[in-house]
């Protein structure tokens, strides 16, 4: 199995329309390209000052699946047109087996 994991981080004012954006768009679109290998999704937020925090973490079950998401650069970001003007700043998507 693989956890593909994401940073991204918005304004605060922008949070609660980002999170619904990934609640109610992004992830089920996600879903429903039937990507093989694809074990779903979750959602990590952590709340600072002056921005929000984004993690999401992709399970596949190898990294043809990533790729398959991800296109052959499998490290760039997907990021959603309706989510572009929300997002603040990112981070490449980093790649880990998962062990246990």
């Amino acid at each position: 199995m693989i956890a593909r994991i994401w940073h991204g981080w918005t304004k605060p004012a922008d949070a609660e329309a980002y999170e619904k954006l990934l609640r109610d768009d992004i992830f089920p679109s996600i879903a429903a390209r039937k990507i093989e290998g694809y074990c779903g999704a979750e959602l990590f937020i952590r709340e600072d000052d002056d921005e929000v925090e984004f993690v999401t973490l992709l399970r596949f079950d190898s990294m043809d699946g990533v790729m398959e998401f991800a296109g052959p650069d499998a490290s760039k970001p997907v990021i959603f047109s309706k989510a572009e003007a929300l997002i603040t700043r990112m981070e490449q998507a980093r790649h880990y087996r998962v062990a246990i």
